[in-house]
């Protein structure tokens, strides 16, 4: 009696059995789906041209096909010149990020990353960074991450240099977006370039947001939205950076508030009023100089934070308008005339004790400090941390913009030290709270702007002529003697 006849496949080695499997087969058709979605996803629109052009070639004709061709480009043509705007962020954007993708950052990602030392081996297996979507917006490219398991943002802080030159960008920035998660801004050029115009002043006298205080714009196109309430903010830069233009962007945006007095301005130029003096209006008080009569300012506004706060005790928490007193604004052009220049020790010392108790504790009673200054070191000023708003504008060192924003952020891409001298008003701007510094250009204001203001406010047109002194008014609660 013959034995029977097994099937052929039981003769089959166990692992060619496993890979002929239905799991296996299931396994294997799922990853390359898994592969086609990405590309999919990667490249729609290059897909859909593809396929379009392939089945009406190939159905219609190649007379049909140029035919449609040319409507379709004249199509284009027409969207382009009627509508520029909506062709440049639909079509234009999605053409240049598929494009970008595959011939700028995926031929080349495998080299650079090896090249970068951003790649790991184990037991002769490599792990190298994934990379994610990508999208081109014309002045800079945002490309996602995916790292490698035992890396930091750190160490990709540290190649971005490498990383700019290899993608043939101007700079590079490194943001976290969650865990293992980047985002790399490439730069290619400066939206920033052309100075942006002061808008008009406003009628509404109620649409004033101390927490959302507009004074420029961002380079992505957003409004610069600076806070006050609640904050100090202190700037620093170089002679010609743009510092003016900052204070002043301030005082108009504030204008219908304080029109309406629900925010009182005061302020104090130690360079004989070469700043504020040109719109002495637009404050309360105004002081020109940085001897005793600044300093009684201080220490009468120390003393307002001080009674507002007892006033407040059980009350509320923060100050509203609803408290019957107005927002306190005090801008101080040259902080370090203030405390660390004045040559006198005794109005010294007394300054910087006064700046430190309203910086310390007027942020909840409605009092902001916005302090100007060139020199950022410690011994000019040694309480940079009671200012959780900072703003860095063009700086002589690369050491002064941690000094300034907070260590680590020149890692990141806050590059203040390589402000063009030609951008006055560009800046980097931090608050605590937030990780990434956000880089903007303040409104440039003018003398035209400056009068508009003080007609604004007075209700009479002022040209802008060199001011003089404004004295403190006749109140019982402050501090007694004029301005100078």
């Amino acid at each position: 009696m013959s034995r029977p006849r097994l099937p052929w496949w039981t003769l089959l080695p166990g692992w060619v059995k496993l890979v002929l499997s239905p799991v296996a087969a299931v396994v294997l058709l799922g990853w390359i789906v898994y592969q086609l979605g990405r590309v999919v996803y990667r490249y729609p629109l290059s897909l859909c041209l593809l396929v379009a052009g392939w089945w009406s070639y190939s159905g219609l004709g190649p007379w049909w096909f140029c035919a449609l061709l040319t409507v379709l480009l004249g199509l284009l043509a027409v969207w382009w010149w009627r509508w520029r705007t909506s062709f440049d962020r639909v079509a234009l954007r999605r053409v240049r990020t598929e494009f970008r993708r595959l011939v700028v950052y995926a031929w080349d990602w495998r080299t650079v990353m090896r090249l970068s030392d951003l790649t790991k081996d184990k037991r002769g297996r490599e792990y190298r960074p994934t990379l994610g979507r990508v999208r081109a917006e014309g002045w800079r490219d945002l490309v996602r991450v995916r790292m490698v398991k035992g890396q930091a943002p750190e160490q990709w802080e540290l190649h971005a240099s490498g990383l700019a030159h290899s993608f043939n960008a101007e700079s590079c920035r490194v943001r976290v977006v969650k865990p293992r998660r980047l985002e790399l801004d490439f730069i290619h050029s400066d939206p920033l370039e052309c100075s942006i115009p002061a808008p008009a002043l406003p009628e509404d006298t109620t649409g004033v947001d101390l927490r959302r205080v507009v004074i420029g714009r961002t380079e992505t196109g957003k409004p610069l939205r600076l806070p006050l309430l609640g904050t100090h903010v202190l700037t620093c830069g170089v002679s010609g950076a743009g510092k003016g233009s900052l204070l002043w962007a301030v005082a108009c945006a504030l204008a219908p508030a304080i029109k309406a007095g629900r925010v009182t301005l005061f302020g104090i130029d130690p360079k004989g009023g070469m700043e504020l003096g040109q719109a002495p209006e637009v404050f309360e008080q105004v002081v020109y100089d940085n001897a005793s009569r600044a300093v009684t300012l201080l220490e009468w506004l120390a003393q307002e934070v001080k009674r507002r706060a007892e006033s407040y005790r059980g009350r509320r928490r923060m100050w509203t308008p609803e408290s019957g007193d107005p927002f306190l604004l005090l801008v101080v052009d040259e902080l370090a005339d203030l405390i660390a220049y004045q040559t006198d020790r005794t109005l010294r010392d007394r300054a910087t004790r006064a700046v430190q108790a309203i910086t310390s504790q007027g942020r909840a009673p409605g009092v902001c400090v916005l302090g100007l200054l060139q020199d950022p070191r410690k011994e000019i000023i040694a309480f940079r941390h009671l200012f959780s708003t900072r703003i860095a504008m063009r700086l002589d060192e690369p050491a002064q913009v941690d000094m300034v924003l907070g260590d680590g952020v020149r890692k990141r891409g806050a590059a203040a030290h390589e402000i063009s001298e030609h951008t006055p008003g560009v800046a980097w701007v931090k608050e605590d709270g937030r990780r990434e510094p956000v880089r903007a250009r303040v409104f440039h204001v003018t003398d035209t702007h400056l009068a508009h203001l003080v007609g604004y406010l007075t209700g009479r047109p002022v040209h802008p002529v060199p001011a003089e002194v404004v004295a403190f008014p006749d109140r019982a609660d402050q501090p007694s003697g004029g301005a100078a």
